[in-house]
């Protein structure tokens, strides 16, 4: 920072004595000190410290310090008191203009480039507010608390630096960073600069290239495709210039990829002029091509696309996600694309630059952008900062006014969460927003935090094409009528400044027309195929190493590993009852007591980490699992504060192992489960997977499994291995905690795009997993994972199931001919109704009932089904039996598939509780009755 030579100030040596005295007894009381003394510490203990911060009570060196620098000026002489203490007050209250316009600076800003409304004068931003008079403006003040200059300068120059730094068409919101570095790494760059880049012709000529282009494709499109819907840029041009600074400028600081999300506004563009994808394969869609490429596609503007965009560093690679129209849902996708990629290419987070791009109402109205934000610096899913890009068009997403859609001043205010800084640029000065571009870039690699870069724009047409936005709208619009278009204006000021003729302008605009009717024309002479690059995200980027097919591990390996993963250095001290589950542990793998829930999903992790296999885990709780059954990170009782003092046994499977990620996530599960399908569609061959704490709170990521997990392969061609765990289970603890909704996944399935299943004993878990993972049809597994169970007596297994099984879609009974002869009915069933049937058939020593477990319920394995109904001759009916209401569980599922199974005689029955609004009772006396009177009925009766 610019400091000033104390020794040329008058108050400089004798006089700093006196001022600590003077200080001295204000603190002791205020009183004691002359009026004009104390309004100057009044004032300095209420003026905002170089940092930003408030200053308190201050220390006797740093206020004498303080008022030497505030009173400094020429050498006065024997300047009277009274003259010393005014101008002290003056630079006072310089200083607190100088902090106003760091911190509210930006709403005197020219961002708006409709111009449509008059700006709010700011008061806090006139001299006067500090009384300071018009003469004052020629007076010279100290600068040391600022980057314009070394000298001291007049205050009408000091406000005309404030003015153009703060005020001009880039405004930054920085005061609200809690970390002084931060605080005066902004006003070190901002000041130093007036808020300009540095630019020389070739810069400014590629910025009215890529406007060109912006502008020329939507006209073209416009000209071409006359009412078809795409969600044009025009009034947000700049967006082209941001982008491709993002990637040209990120390169040169070590960005290697840039993972980008937006919405469906301008997306066409940046598929084209960013990302690479080429104008004819754009042609195509619109032409109705390219509907026959995948079981169901999708439209044009929520398709992604990955290519290299050529920069002075190299070709640096880009890639635009694929998303639905549930706009925001895209951006925790990104984030876990962005980690996966940073750990594909071993070079740090930095290396990958995740970018949000979000609409001005989306940004403040959707809730996922919150908990996108909460990720960012946490230890699971931090990406090392992303850029936040605000599209402002001023409307919202259709017809609001900004008292519509949010409370906030700014729609940007929500990253004050995070502490991010904030710049708000008007979109027609393209020059501020390569300034605003490289700025965010530069913060991001120094302090490895997100910034939020607002554009403000306006949008030439509405909501989409066919819109007609003056109906309420007609002041803006009137506007928008009349703005010639940013394109326009910067090839004018270009001209203006005799960097390019009005004849070249033209040409930028007609080679960038033959280049797409040249495209229209190539198309027009070759068939039609599938793009190879349509896929957002190239499959198997880790290399595709060797995956293997379906294989138990052998015997010796099974006790290897079960003795690995249970042994615990003596110096750890744990919990007693984390103690003892490791000691029971430790039996199950020596083969003195049979292994549970816990122990088998150890055992498939532990397997495939022992082949190279990564495993990821994350979920709220999932380091101790919710129900206490995990134990994943053991904790040393004496010294486990942070993550120090932890042990993870996963971790110490082999020497070559593949990497163990456990995590417990943030209170979200949109967010964390979007993640991890965006992981997973990078990170093809590790074993992903999210829990649920109770299956039933997965209905706060809904949205993510109707559009990404069920769907994102037949729309996309984009597939994913991701895991859901979701304890589910009627155990008398009321709704909420009951039920994972099974009937919303079965009723999503469909094409073979997922699998769901309900495992009921650990050598089933332990198999399902670890096919999971090593299968090449990489898709969705849902898991109802169990809660009783976990602990029940009779849900266990041998290491020799593990060592020589395989999952199984069913479990059935293998009677002999002759106990096969007297059964008449069959009940099917899934997941923790099993055992209650079957503990109720014991008591009831009923021989003529046999069961069988679904334990696979989709793709449903009717052949097995029927294989087994046929072991019963003299079968009469065939009962589904549930424990969820008749109206949810799998029964509207597997009555048609059932339906086409049961032969006659034998009849086909529901037995289970009626249909009910609720997931189950909120008594546990309810809870008691209607378990009993759906088991009666399947066996008693």
């Amino acid at each position: 920072m610019m400091m000033r030579n104390r020794n040329t100030s008058f108050l400089f040596g004798g006089n700093a004595p006196y001022v600590e005295e003077q200080y001295e007894a204000y603190l002791a009381d205020p009183n004691t000190v002359s009026e004009e003394w104390r309004g100057y510490f009044d004032a300095l203990q209420g003026v905002p410290a170089v940092d930003g911060s408030d200053t308190g009570d201050v220390a006797h060196a740093p206020v004498v310090s303080r008022f030497v620098e505030l009173a400094r000026q020429t050498r006065t002489g024997g300047r009277s008191e009274n003259d010393v203490l005014s101008f002290a007050r003056k630079q006072v209250a310089v200083q607190a203009l100088i902090s106003a316009y760091r911190m509210v600076g930006t709403r005197n800003a020219h961002l708006d480039p409709l111009r449509w409304t008059a700006p709010v004068p700011v008061p806090e931003l006139n001299p006067s507010y500090y009384d300071l008079s018009h003469a004052d403006m020629n007076t010279k003040f100290s600068m040391a608390d600022t980057y314009f200059s070394d000298e001291d300068a007049t205050l009408g120059d000091l406000v005309q630096a404030l003015t153009e730094t703060y005020c001009g068409t880039l405004g930054a919101e920085f005061t609200h960073l809690a970390d002084p570095n931060q605080r005066n790494w902004w006003q070190m760059r901002l000041e130093s600069s007036r808020s300009k880049a540095t630019l020389d012709t070739g810069d400014k000529l590629h910025i009215l290239e890529r406007l060109t282009a912006a502008e020329g494709l939507e006209k073209y499109l416009h000209a071409r495709y006359v009412g078809q819907k795409r969600f044009s840029l025009e009034g947000g041009e700049s967006l082209i210039v941001l982008l491709d600074e993002l990637v040209a400028y990120g390169a040169t600081k070590g960005v290697k990829s840039s993972i980008l999300g937006m919405a469906h506004r301008g997306r066409l563009n940046v598929l084209v002029n960013i990302v690479g994808k080429p104008p004819a394969a754009l042609f195509d869609e619109f032409d109705g091509k390219t509907a026959n490429l995948l079981p169901a596609g999708d439209v044009k503007y929520h398709k992604g696309f990955t290519g290299l965009l050529p920069t002075a560093t190299g070709p640096a690679e880009v890639t635009l996600a694929f998303n639905p129209s549930h706009l925001e849902i895209v951006n925790p996708v990104v984030q876990g694309i962005a980690r996966a990629r940073a750990e594909v290419l071993g070079q740090g987070a930095s290396a990958v630059l995740p970018v949000e791009i979000h609409g001005d109402a989306a940004i403040s109205g959707q809730g996922i952008v919150m908990e996108t934000m909460n990720l960012s610096n946490t230890r699971g899913y931090g990406t090392g900062g992303t850029i936040h890009v605000v599209v402002n068009n001023q409307v919202g997403f259709t017809t609001s006014h900004p008292e519509d859609v949010r409370s906030s001043f700014y729609c940007t205010d929500i990253a004050k969460m995070i502490e991010a800084p904030i710049l708000h640029v008007n979109g027609d000065d393209p020059e501020a927003v390569i300034a605003a571009t490289r700025l965010a870039i530069d913060f991001r690699a120094i302090f490895k935090k997100s910034v939020v870069i607002e554009l403000v724009c306006f949008r030439r047409h509405g909501h989409q094409e066919q819109d007609t936005p003056n109906i309420t709208q007609p002041l803006m619009y009137r506007s928008v009528a009349g703005h010639p278009g940013v394109r326009t204006l910067y090839a004018k000021k270009l001209v203006d400044e005799r960097v390019v003729t009005a004849e070249d302008v033209e040409k930028y605009v007609h080679d960038y027309r033959e280049r797409l009717d040249a495209a229209q024309t190539a198309e027009e002479k070759k068939p039609v195929h599938k793009q190879s690059e349509e896929v957002s995200w190239p499959q198997l980027l880790d290399g595709n190493v060797g995956r293997v097919y379906y294989a138990a591990p052998l015997p010796d390996l099974v006790q290897k590993l079960a003795l690995r993963i249970t042994s615990v250095p003596e110096q750890y001290s744990l919990h007693p009852l984390v103690g003892k589950v490791m000691t029971a542990r430790r039996e199950m793998a020596e083969g003195k007591r049979p292994l549970d829930w816990g122990m088998g999903e150890h055992m498939a992790f532990a397997s495939l980490l022992s082949a190279g296999i990564d495993v990821r885990l994350s979920g709220q709780d999932s380091e101790r699992g919710t129900f206490s059954h995990r134990h994943a990170v053991l904790h040393d009782q004496k010294r486990s504060i942070r993550g120090e003092g932890t042990y993870v046994p996963l971790d110490n499977v082999s020497d070559d192992q593949g990497r163990f990620s456990v995590t417990n996530s943030v209170l979200s599960e949109a967010a964390v489960l979007a993640f991890e399908y965006g992981y997973s569609i990078v990170r093809q061959n590790s074993l992903v997977l999210w829990e649920a704490q109770f299956g039933d709170f997965a209905n706060g990521a809904q949205v993510v499994i109707d559009n990404f997990l069920s769907a994102g392969a037949a729309k996309w061609g984009q597939h994913s291995g991701v895991t859901m765990l979701l304890p589910h289970g009627q155990e008398g603890e009321g709704p909420e905690h009951a039920s994972a909704r099974l009937e919303r996944y079965l009723q999503l399935c469909a094409q073979e795009n997922m699998r769901v299943c309900q495992p009921t004993t650990p050598a089933q878990m332990f198999h399902l997993l670890r096919m999971q993972a090593v299968l090449p049809d990489r898709v969705p597994l849902i898991v109802m994972t169990p809660k009783s169970l976990l602990r029940h007596p009779e849900a266990v297994s041998s290491l020799e199931d593990l060592a020589k099984g395989r999952f199984n879609e069913i479990l059935a009974e293998s009677p002999t001919k002759e106990a096969a002869s007297r059964v008449d009915r069959v009940i099917l069933c899934s997941g923790k109704v099993y055992f209650e049937l079957l503990e109720r058939r014991r008591k009831a020593k009923k021989d003529n009932i046999a069961l069988i477990r679904v334990e696979q319920l989709y793709p449903f394995p009717a052949k097995q089904i029927s294989s087994e109904l046929e072991r019963y001759p003299n079968l009469k009916s065939v009962v589904w039996c549930q424990e969820e209401s008749k109206n949810q569980g799998s029964w509207n599922f597997v009555m048609e598939q059932l339906l086409e199974i049961v032969k006659t005689p034998a009849a086909l029955r529901y037995i289970g509780p009626e249909a009910t609004a609720s997931t189950a009772p909120g008594y546990r006396s309810m809870h008691v009755a209607r378990q009993e009177t759906y088991l009666h009925a399947a066996i008693d009766e």
